[in-house]
């Protein structure tokens, strides 16, 4: 049973990496009604901008409070950097073809990650942070990383913030407005343009707080959330493209699936517990095609 928990609070503190993400793609997706491929890339370079900030002002400030001021600099460059990416490149597509849209988000994806490299290479490096990645305790035998805690507990946060803002709020249900219809939504009065700038910054910038979060742990590099962003697709479409609680859970549980499947099952083992989320996939695509948590789409005709 001890081994079973701590596959479990594993399955959770990894499971975390991919929810960090899932949630971006989530709130790009409510603003535009895109799938953004290039949301993983927009994090590693904000994540970079925090390294690069920390590691200028550690002498002088202390590496604690560079790197709060660090953070605070990556979240103005993230919004800053999707506002523009949705002005300069995806407001081209505007009315026309979301294929082709999406397309450009994988271009984007290469362009980005290119222009990382290029600037601080491709080199591991690694992010300081608060504590010590590796400080754990134990709770009854089981193995907990205050990293992993902080995370989690983090993710929880913002998924319940991104379900209220959705639900609640002016700016969230203008958001939905505008990526359901933004005809309408212009007829209605609402500034369609400026909204899409609004979330494609916030999703940025949520991609960033993702990629800083993930950094320590991870170490830094151009392509670091490039395998974790398959996993962040595979649970946003389990757990449904409009339901960032669903995204979140459904992370956790892939996770947690992918551990347990990799221990008890001899036949997958390591080797192919990658396949894991991909059954999933499959299998909620068959039974629920919106995902686990999300809402069927209903077309007037």
């Amino acid at each position: 049973m001890t081994t079973f928990i701590q596959l479990i609070v594993d399955g959770l503190a990894q499971g975390s990496i991919y929810a960090a993400l899932a949630l971006a793609i989530v709130l790009v997706n409510q603003a535009t009604g895109l799938l953004n491929f290039s949301q993983g890339a927009m994090a590693v370079i904000s994540a970079f901008v925090a390294l690069t900030v920390t590691t200028a002002l550690a002498p002088a400030l202390g590496t604690t409070m560079a790197i709060i001021v660090a953070i605070i600099v990556a979240i103005l460059f993230s919004f800053v950097l999707g506002g523009a990416v949705e002005r300069l490149v995806m407001r081209r597509f505007e009315g026309g073809d979301q294929d082709t849209a999406v397309v450009a988000t994988i271009g984007m994806l290469t362009l980005i990650t290119g222009v990382v490299g290029v600037i601080w290479g491709y080199n591991y490096q690694q992010f300081p942070w608060f504590f010590p990645i590796a400080q754990s305790f134990m709770v009854g035998g089981i193995g907990i990383s205050l990293w992993s805690l902080t995370t989690f507990l983090a993710i929880v946060v913002i998924m319940i913030l991104l379900q209220l803002v959705f639900a609640k709020t002016k700016l969230g249900l203008g958001l939905r407005a505008v990526a359901d219809n933004p005809n309408s939504a212009a007829l209605s009065g609402l500034k369609v343009g400026r909204l899409l700038v609004v979330g494609w910054g916030l999703a940025a910038v949520l991609g960033s707080v993702a990629g800083i979060l993930i950094a320590p742990k991870l170490q830094l590099t151009p392509t670091m959330l490039d395998s974790a962003l398959v996993y962040a697709l595979a649970a946003v479409v389990v757990g449904g493209l409009d339901s960032p609680i669903g995204a979140a859970i459904a992370a956790w549980g892939i996770a947690i699936v992918e551990n347990l499947s990799a221990f008890y099952l001899p036949f997958v083992g390591n080797d192919l517990k990658v396949a894991v989320p991909f059954v999933l996939l499959v299998i909620v695509l068959v039974i629920r095609p919106q995902g686990l948590f999300g809402r069927k789409a209903v077309v007037r005709v």
